[in-house]
């Protein structure tokens, strides 16, 4: 089982490559910040994006309900959060 540091040092590694952030490096994407709009400035297409990564990497699927997703990508912080819990939920 990965635990919540580790995917939270993934996911910022992901956001990173996937999304080709040439200005930033994962150690520098506060885990507690919003992702989208005001903390790393991404948009609705970087969310597809990275919402396709994530389902890729760790073969978990995503809401159909954009307002959960909407929580689940707030931060790294709580996207680890619901990654570890579908990973869990796989067994």
């Amino acid at each position: 089982m990965t635990d919540i540091p580790t995917l939270e040092k993934e996911l910022k590694e992901l956001i990173v490559e996937s999304l080709a952030l040439e200005e930033i490096r994962p150690e520098d994407i506060d885990s507690q910040a919003a992702i989208f709009v005001d903390g790393l400035g991404l948009d609705s297409i970087d969310a597809l994006e990275l919402g396709l990564v994530v389902s890729r990497r760790w073969g978990i699927t995503m809401s159909e309900n954009p307002q959960e997703n909407r929580a689940h990508f707030a931060s790294v912080a709580a996207l680890a959060k619901f990654v570890q819990g579908r990973l869990e939920a796989k067994g």
